[in-house]
């Protein structure tokens, strides 16, 4: 195997991107940015038939794709195929617990961003994550010095569509934006060199990508050899997620109406796709491939305290 395609990237990706549904409604799909190749997809929480909206479940939800998103590809299919043997679910379990020690319990961390732009990034947009971040990890108290996460794809010329992934959960979205996009800046912008930004995740992906293949894994670190041709032909994205404090959603003790909800997120749109357009002008990322995850919830800071607590965190 040469070259990757299409399909093999496909194939590694994971969980049901139904089940993202139940927790998210999409508001909108691939709107365009003006004057930039960036896309923009909105969405937000869904309301059930009781008029609710349940961050606690969305938050639950992450929580239980975490090994997934912690541990490599080929550790989990290992413990899998020794649970089928011994017929047990332990050296899964195992590996949850694992994953759920590479989490920090600092009150300002980002984490629960990084996990919501994972799930949106492999079941929303099917680009499946190459490097295990939180695998790399050698202090649960220490933030991983890099991108947020990274992903690919192959496009239909054969190009391997290298995205960094870039989060932020603030009260404030034109802050969210501010910041997200600032961060993503370098990763995409700065010339190829050692002391690039990108540097050290392109260093991790030629030895430590695992996609859960021997043969694909090895084509796949080709791209991030300097002495391979492959290497010209790696394109770098982005994906960037915002989640931001919304005043249409009612208080607990009054019902929402879906729609309702839906209709505000709508009217919305303009204003934060406007927001965004500036932003990536400001750091001259109008040409590159962003897709711009926004997703709206009651409480930013509370929706944090409400995935720690669900991973059994104090924060």
């Amino acid at each position: 195997m040469h070259q990757i395609s299409p399909e093999d990237l496909a194939s590694i990706l994971s969980g049901d991107p139904e089940e993202l549904d139940v927790h998210l409604q999409l508001v909108e799909k691939d709107f365009p940015i003006k004057d930039c190749s960036a896309r923009f997809h909105c969405h937000c929480l869904t309301v059930d038939a009781n008029g609710r909206v349940k961050p606690d479940r969305l938050a639950e939800f992450m929580r239980n794709a975490i090994v997934n998103y912690a541990i490599p590809k080929s550790r989990l299919d290992e413990a899998r195929a020794r649970d089928a043997k011994y017929k047990s679910g332990s050296a899964v379990a195992a590996l949850h617990h694992e994953a759920l020690g590479t989490f920090t319990d600092l009150k300002n961390s980002g984490e629960g961003g990084e996990m919501l732009l994972y799930l949106l990034a492999e079941r929303f947009l099917k680009i499946p994550q190459v490097l295990c971040k939180m695998d790399l990890k050698t202090d649960s108290r220490v933030h991983y010095h890099g991108a947020d996460g990274v992903y690919a794809s192959v496009n239909d010329d054969g190009i391997l569509k290298l995205f960094w992934g870039e989060s932020k959960m603030y009260a404030d979205p034109t802050a969210a934006v501010r910041d997200c996009l600032s961060s993503l800046a370098p990763f995409l912008i700065e010339i190829d060199h050692e002391g690039a930004n990108r540097e050290r995740d392109l260093v991790l992906l030629s030895d430590k990508a695992d996609l859960n293949d021997p043969n694909l894994t090895s084509a796949f670190k080709k791209y991030f050899n300097k002495s391979s041709t492959l290497s010209n032909r790696v394109e770098y994205c982005g994906i960037a997620l915002i989640a931001f404090d919304a005043s249409f959603y009612p208080p607990n003790s009054v019902k929402a109406v879906a729609d309702q909800v839906l209709k505000a997120a709508k009217n919305e749109i303009e204003k934060w796709t406007k927001s965004v357009a500036k932003r990536l002008c400001a750091e001259k990322l109008q040409s590159f491939d962003v897709q711009f995850f926004c997703v709206p919830i009651p409480s930013a800071e509370g929706f944090r305290d409400t995935f720690f607590e669900k991973l059994g965190i104090n924060t």
